[in-house]
């Protein structure tokens, strides 16, 4: 059951995408010639007045197939140096038509992010986690490396700012830190009724890009506690905060790959994404109803920005090429060659597998490491 609710959550969430080109397309009076939910050969489907709506096997997202996408593919093949195209085409509209339908489909998976995290905002949640009481990591794991225990902290310590910043539990401490891989931090901490302060610099797990100081929680004071429920327009205002600080999360994650993380287990691929999405429902609603709600619309956000800034990428074959072109044509009033376009296509294949290959070999070590982890 797992796989199956992690299934659906992540076709929700790319039929959402496809959603944003659809209503795009039809706005920019380009016909949309088929809307699938999935993908695969089609099991059902009903022919509207333009589009034929299919239901296909495999539940694995959707798509959104547009009148003439691959008229410049057409056009390289028969050899003509421009594309030729009808009115209600893709290549019939024009170039800054063209790029807004490239870019609401990732726009559709950022609305989707802060209305998401609006919800949790004016849900809120129960959940536990410790105290900001810290014990030194070397302490207990004497072969791990304490950056805080460099730094001159203590166990015992009581962790009250990171950079400025309140923490009010160890999970807040936890993300402050992560946050900031490789960092000089300030960290202030009450040592028995006196306030200190503290620079450490901060580690970097080269597994998942994420900061560390060495430091675990204090087992002895987990405690349950309330998240803050905001009326209806404050919790827009927060649900558009957290999608933002989410969105400059992922950029800087990106930016990591380059700094020595490891990127065959930084980068999840879709088997580890799919059981992890259907791990959070069923564990989270097994814990209340707001609980599993939270925890799935927090997951639904994440997945939902990371497909925003991936797809804007200025890659071939992704949303952002097709932005890109499109204003390149706009602004400088010419027309890309059929035969560049398809040529950089095929570049943007050779980058997409090699990608997805990366993808699928971390899926294999992460189910591999965690089959005989349990056994």
């Amino acid at each position: 059951m797992i796989v199956i609710y992690g299934l659906l959550v992540l076709s929700f969430i790319v039929c959402i995408h496809e959603l944003g080109h659809y209503a795009s397309a039809r706005i920019c009076g380009v016909r949309v010639e088929s809307f699938s939910l999935g993908m695969g050969p089609v099991l059902l489907h009903k022919q509207g007045k333009m589009t034929d709506w299919r239901l296909s096997l495999l539940p694995i997202g959707g798509y959104c197939g547009l009148k003439g996408e691959q008229d410049f593919r057409n056009a390289y093949e028969a050899g003509l140096s421009h594309v030729q195209a009808d009115s209600d085409s893709m290549y019939g509209v024009k170039p800054l038509a063209r790029a807004f339908i490239g870019f609401s489909g990732p726009l559709a998976n950022f609305l989707l992010a802060v209305i998401s995290m609006t919800v949790v905002a004016m849900t809120g949640y129960t959940y536990y986690a410790s105290s900001t009481k810290i014990t030194l990591a070397n302490e207990v794991y004497p072969e791990m490396h304490s950056a805080a225990a460099d730094a001159g902290l203590l166990t015992g310590d009581t962790v009250l700012t990171v950079s400025g910043e309140s923490v009010a539990d160890f999970s807040e401490l936890f993300s402050a830190i992560a946050s900031r891989p490789d960092e000089d931090i300030r960290i202030t901490v009450d040592r028995a009724g006196e306030v200190l302060s503290f620079t450490v610099h901060t580690d970097m797990d080269t597994s998942t890009g994420a900061g560390k100081i060495g430091v675990v929680s204090d087992p002895d004071s987990v405690t349950a506690r309330e998240a803050k429920r905001y009326a209806f327009f404050p919790a827009i205002a927060h649900g558009t905060a957290e999608t933002c600080n989410m969105l400059y999360m992922t950029v800087k994650s990106i930016a990591l790959l380059f700094r020595g993380v490891k990127v065959t287990e930084a980068v999840s691929g879709p088997a580890r994404i799919t059981t992890m999405l259907g791990g959070t429902v069923k564990n989270g609603f097994s814990a209340g109803w707001r609980t599993g709600l939270s925890s799935l619309l927090e997951f639904v956000a994440l997945i939902s920005v990371s497909l925003f800034f991936m797809n804007l990428l200025p890659i071939p074959i992704l949303d952002g090429s097709l932005v890109l072109f499109s204003l390149i044509e706009a602004v400088f009033h010419i027309e890309i060659s059929p035969k560049i376009k398809n040529n950089v296509q095929y570049i943007g294949l050779v980058f997409i597998a090699a990608l997805f290959l990366i993808a699928l070999t971390s899926d294999a070590r992460y189910f591999y490491g965690a089959f005989h982890g349990n056994h």
